[in-house]
């Protein structure tokens, strides 16, 4: 009987694993896809299911609305498809994105997954923060360092607000909030989302940093809530397992936002934000990029799809 017992325990464990599948299995009843697609799409594994992350020391529940892509294929996808230099794809844990786009469809978004080994975030500012005097903070400095990002030939960044302010979900123990970014002066530019969802962890926290155009703002506030529930971490290492003594993060929930913790954050029009410069400001670390997205319209494919000017 325990032989048995074990055998079911071994199938269960195997079943439960991630289940990667070509793009064909992954899109079935699609005919949609050009030649051009075809060859950069058959080079991907689609994920689902539990994805390990022992850097991150969790698992990824992927559900089937969405998919994984390893951090190879991820490198495919922000350089090869979306045109963003190599260093966009460093570090990353891989990426998620609605099973109901592929990565070359023109409305595709997705999530550069990550993860930041700092210690234990404390949430005990979460309800007390003053979220619009932190946005303004944010601005200030940006401002200020838009001197700097025009002398090296940058376009000077204007964040117009939140586009989803910052909520801290008790439960999931997640933080996420949205900044609506513009670049540059021109009014008929589409505006830069940069949306961030944080899965805190008792030696870390788990990052979500969101490439998508302001257009599909609706569409990501509709899977926050999946999104904020798809990181298990491993046995001991969840947010509640920490005990006195564990390491602490030198930043709090408004450090983290101000952070933004977003430089991996890339752009599918292949300008990605590279550069950081730091600066105290109100006795928070900012990190603001220096180099920033000068288009962000909708993304088209190859000859018949170029990005809107």
């Amino acid at each position: 009987m325990k032989r048995y017992f074990a055998a079911a325990i071994l199938l269960a464990l195997c079943t439960a694993q991630a289940d990667a599948r070509p793009y064909q299995e992954m899109f079935a009843g699609r005919a949609d896809f050009s030649d051009e697609e075809k060859p950069l799409l058959e080079k991907l594994d689609f994920q689902q299911g539990a994805i390990k992350l022992p850097g991150a020391s969790a698992t990824l529940n992927v559900p089937a609305d969405f998919y994984y892509l390893n951090p190879a294929d991820t490198k495919k996808v922000l350089v090869d498809i979306w045109g963003n230099p190599a260093e966009a794809a460093e570090g990353t844990l891989g990426m998620i994105f609605p099973a109901k786009y592929a990565p070359t469809d023109a409305a595709s978004w997705g999530s550069v997954v990550g993860y930041s080994a700092d210690g234990y975030v404390s949430d005990a500012d979460a309800a007390t923060t003053d979220y619009d005097e932190l946005l303004q903070s944010i601005n200030d400095a940006i401002r200020e360092n838009n001197v700097e990002r025009e002398k090296q030939g940058f376009e000077k960044i204007t964040l117009v607000g939140w586009a989803s302010p910052p909520h801290y979900d008790t439960s999931a123990h997640a933080l996420h909030w949205a900044r609506d970014l513009m670049f540059g002066d021109d009014p008929k530019v589409p505006h830069t989302l940069n949306y961030s969802v944080r899965v805190l962890g008792r030696e870390g926290v788990f990052q979500f940093n969101f490439v998508a155009g302001l257009q599909q703002l609706d569409d990501i506030k509709d899977v926050i809530p999946t999104v904020t529930k798809l990181v298990q971490f491993d046995k001991g290492r969840a947010y509640t397992d920490y005990v006195e003594g564990d390491k602490i993060a030198a930043y709090g929930m408004a450090g983290m936002i101000a952070a933004g913790a977003g430089a991996k954050v890339a752009a599918k029009v292949g300008l990605l934000a590279l550069a950081l410069t730091f600066f105290k400001k109100a006795g928070i670390l900012l990190v603001v990029a220096l180099a920033g997205v000068l288009r962000f319209g909708k993304v088209f494919f190859k000859s018949n799809k170029t990005p809107t000017a």
